[in-house]
Order: C-alpha cells, then structure tokens, then sequence
C-alpha cells in the first residue's frame, strides 16, 4: 500500500498534468475553432467543454478499466459538477469586473438543456436498479449500467452537438477565420490529450490509495480529490474569458462541460467495461445536492442576467457547505453515503 507522503505526492502531481494538459488542450481547441469560423458560445459549450473536460473523461474510463472503482468516476463526475457550477462562475465574476453577465440564449438553452442532462442521467441510474437489479450485494439499491442504458445519455449529447452545429451555421458564413498552422496545432492537442491521461491516472490511483489507507469509500475520494483536480482546466477557461470581457464563453464552458461530463464521460466508462455496477443510494445524494445547487444558480443568473459580487460569495457559500457535508461524511457524523 502507498504511504501518505506518495499518495500527496500523486495527488499534486496528477493535477499539474491534468492543468498543463488541460491548458494546451483548450488553447488548441480555441485556435482550432476560429480556424473552422465557430461562435463564441459554440466554442465554449463544445470546443473548450469537450477539452477541459477530458481529465474527468479519463479518470472514468481508467478507474473503471484499471481499477474496477466505477464509483470514482462517478464522484468525479458529480463533484466536479458541483465545483463547475458554484465555483467557477463566482470566482470568474470576482476575478473579472465583479459581474459576469449572461443572456437568453445562455439560461434559455444551455441551462435547460444541462438541466435536462441531469434528468436522464439519474432516469439511465433508476432504469438499471429497476431492470438489472444485483441482488450479490449487502445494498439493496445496486444495479447493472448496461452499454444499452449507457446509449441513452450518449444519443442525448449526440442532440446536444446537433443544435449547436445548426447555431453555428448562419455565424460560419459572415466570420472571419483566424489563419494557424492547423497541423501543428492538432499535434500539439494530441500531446495535451496524452499528458491529461498520465494526470488522471496519478489521480484516480491516489484516489484509491486514499481509500484503502483511510478505510473509507473511493467514492468520496473520487468526490474530492479526482474532481478538484480535473476541474482545474474548466476553472482557468472560465476565468481567463471573463478577464477579456468574454462572458458568454466563459459560462457556456461552465454549462457545457457538465453536459459533456455527465452525458459521454461517465457513459465512456460504462461502454469501456461493458457494464459496471452502480449503487442509487449513494449517487442520489449527491444528484440531489447537484440539483440543488444547479437550481440556485440559475435561480441568481435569472435576477437581471447578471452575477454580481454578493451573489458569487453565495455560490462560494453553497460549496462550502457542500464541502462540510463530505467531511461530516468522511468523519461519520452524517450517514446520507453508504
């Protein structure tokens, strides 16, 4: 078993890959985008989502393949939601002017449809308690996530994609695309793909080595050291845009990684494995408090399209509370986890 000093070692180093990584990804993506003549909210949602996103992507399929802990993608998934959608709006706004302003388009159709990303994930959770029940183990909420379930968040995102690239087509034909060196820069993209997957796998295997020293579930480590150290990148994209007045981008990416993370990374690892065993009582929880917090936050993004500094000090709020349940959790002072 890893001692504690090697454990913290792979936690630090991890993330440091997984931000450099995730730091080239995204700039490549950008550059890729203006390249190809896609929209601000376009790149953000997709382009910037889709490469800041990849370490939560990775840790999935690695903890799944490697470790058989599909638990720890699944708290990543979930934690870093949680950070994506409290932290990293309110830190852009207080690292910007003191606001950040939104629009129509943004609560509209982003949020609504990350909203709806929720209900079919925790409906594809439900129908594999329902439908392939497990009845081998002590918990009586167990179930098989089949590749067919899995199917069903995937084809949610495959709409998701759609709509977009039909938003981009109008935008395409009066934007003036930036000239790069298109080949160097998808190299330089497959580098930081590559750099991202050594930095989750010293994640997801610190992860485990927490678990097995602290006698605790990996899925609360997935919920805090795998998600803070993957949602590293979606933090530096957000704030960087709304440092350049940027945002749009800078909430579309917010939204659209969590689309991305819940409706194709966790999926990824179920497809990867085949079928994985998840358990409804303790992914309820923490659905329950993304919800939430989701809520909250559009609730404060609704009041005149702005977020200004009082309401981001409550979304810091909100995961601190959030970050007291998991230590009320760990500690077993609390008992809503398994």
């Amino acid at each position: 078993m890893p001692s504690l000093p090697l454990l913290v070692a792979f936690t630090v180093a991890g993330t440091a890959l997984a931000w450099k990584g995730g730091d080239y990804l995204v700039n490549a993506s950008e550059r890729l985008g203006g390249h190809y003549g896609l929209p601000p909210v376009v790149q953000g949602a997709v382009i910037a989502a889709v490469g800041s996103s990849f370490p939560e992507l990775s840790s999935t399929v690695i903890a799944t393949l490697r470790y058989g802990a599909f638990e720890i993608g699944v708290g990543a998934v979930i934690g870093s939601a949680v950070y994506n959608i409290l932290v990293i709006p309110a830190v852009s706004a207080l690292a910007g002017e003191g606001q950040l302003a939104s629009n129509r388009d943004l609560v509209y159709k982003e949020a609504q449809f990350y909203l709806l990303s929720l209900a079919v994930l925790l409906l594809a959770f439900t129908l594999a308690v329902l439908y392939y029940p497990v009845d081998a183990t002590d918990a009586r909420l167990d179930g098989q996530l089949t590749w067919l379930l899995a199917l069903l968040p995937l084809t949610l995102y495959g709409l998701y994609v759609f709509i977009q690239y039909h938003d981009s087509v109008d935008y395409r034909r009066t934007a003036t695309r930036t000239q790069v060196d298109v080949g160097r820069q998808w190299a330089i993209l497959g580098g930081a793909l590559l750099t991202i997957l050594v930095g989750a796998d010293l994640l997801v295997r610190a992860a485990v080595g927490f678990g097995e020293l602290f006698g605790t579930s990996t899925f609360l480590w997935g919920l805090t050291v795998v998600a803070a150290g993957t949602s590293i990148p979606d933090t530096f994209v957000s704030v960087a845009a709304a440092r350049v007045g940027n945002a749009s981008m800078s909430l579309a990416n917010v939204f659209g990684s969590n689309v991305f993370a819940l409706l194709v990374a966790l999926p990824a690892g179920v497809l990867a494995a085949g079928v994985v065993t998840v358990d409804l009582a303790s992914v309820v929880p923490m659905m329950a408090f993304l919800i939430f917090a989701s809520i909250a936050f559009f609730a404060i993004l609704r009041t005149d399209m702005l977020l200004t500094t009082r309401e981001s000090y409550v979304l810091l709020g909100l995961y601190l509370l959030f970050v007291c349940w998991l230590v009320a959790e760990s500690l077993g002072v609390t008992g809503f986890l398994p």
